[in-house]
């Protein structure tokens, strides 16, 4: 079995495909996680897997990672991925998400891997004229963030003809959902489901809702929720895509197809916990599009892949993670 590298691999989404991988039969011995731990938790991670607290901004740290191993494969995750602070600090995005990957591409050619498989997300459509959102649908971010992670998508195709680094990019609706005993910790969290369980939990006073009048079936913004493993299946069937003979680059949405709205969101925590909760209505957030939901098509054809879970699963799993949380 070929060697993997997970860059930012004890994150939210990074920690869960490790454990994805080793759950399909991948030895810990042959994952290589390599993280600043800015975002990361170490205590994520499965026992076995060789883990490199390393910065991709430090070409040195990088380089020794391929020098000294022999990686077959990497999945690239390392990133930061707040719209709000990519507004206020684009140099911060724009040095992290793109120079890193720069380091990160170069190290791979020294250390002779030429396969990728990139964490990018639905942001850098913006905000589309269509819904669903098909991978031909144009790509016009609004913000850093969504920029940052076009510009490396474009990256990684230059590199693709130029040196014949194989690469799938994968383009993430609303992630979100826990399994193998981990789930979301974030420091801010911003991620709506969460937050609205964490106020069933009584961690915190209320949830808002931004914007109640949007063209939608209930007035409130629609997005497409995805569950965290279902994600890592993705990775998973990603790096067998990158093993045929013929494979160059390609790009997928990765999303149900199904949009759920706020208010739904919230209903049905409130079905799924048992508990009741102050809701605040708030007026919209700029640059909030009213709907967001993925048109997996080309996943099903060619990655042969399609998500399995829905949305009250997702929360029961959120949910379970919450009493974990709070219980330790």
């Amino acid at each position: 079995m070929k060697k993997i590298l997970v860059t930012g691999g004890a994150g939210y989404i990074g920690a869960h495909t490790v454990h994805y991988l080793v759950s399909k039969g991948v030895q810990p011995s042959d994952i290589f996680v390599f993280d600043n731990l800015v975002y990361g938790h170490k205590d994520y991670l499965p026992t076995g897997v060789h883990f490199i607290q390393g910065d991709l901004l430090r070409k040195d740290e990088i380089n020794a990672v391929f020098s000294e191993n022999n990686i077959g494969c990497v999945i690239h995750f390392a990133a930061y991925a707040y719209v709000g602070e990519s507004m206020e600090n684009p140099g911060k995005y724009f040095e992290n998400n793109i120079l890193a990957g720069l380091n990160l591409l170069e190290a791979m050619l020294k250390g002779n891997c030429n396969q990728i498989v990139f964490s990018s997300t639905c942001a850098t459509y913006g905000i589309p004229d269509v819904s669903p959102i098909s991978e031909a649908t144009p790509q016009k971010p609004i913000n850093p963030y969504g920029e940052s992670k076009l510009m490396f998508e474009k990256i990684l195709e230059w590199y693709s003809k130029i040196h014949d680094i194989k690469s799938v990019r994968l383009r993430y609706f609303n992630a979100c959902g826990a399994g193998f005993g981990i789930g979301e910790l974030h420091d801010p969290e911003t991620h709506l489901i969460p937050l609205v369980l964490q106020t069933a939990k009584g961690i915190r006073e209320n949830v808002s809702v931004f914007g109640s009048d949007y063209e939608t079936k209930d007035g409130t913004c629609i997005r497409d929720y995805i569950h965290v493993l279902d994600l890592a299946d993705a990775h998973y069937k990603a790096m067998d895509l990158l093993d045929t003979e013929d494979f160059r680059t390609d790009y997928f949405n990765l999303g149900t197809g199904i949009g759920v709205s706020v208010r739904e969101i919230i209903a049905t925590s409130k079905k799924i916990t048992g508990m009741d909760f102050t809701v605040l209505e708030m007026g919209r957030r700029a640059g909030d599009p009213a709907e967001l939901v993925a048109s997996p098509e080309k996943a099903h054809e060619r990655l042969q892949w399609r998500a399995q879970y829905d949305i009250d699963f997702i929360i029961k799993s959120a949910w379970e993670w919450e009493n974990r949380l709070v219980g330790e």
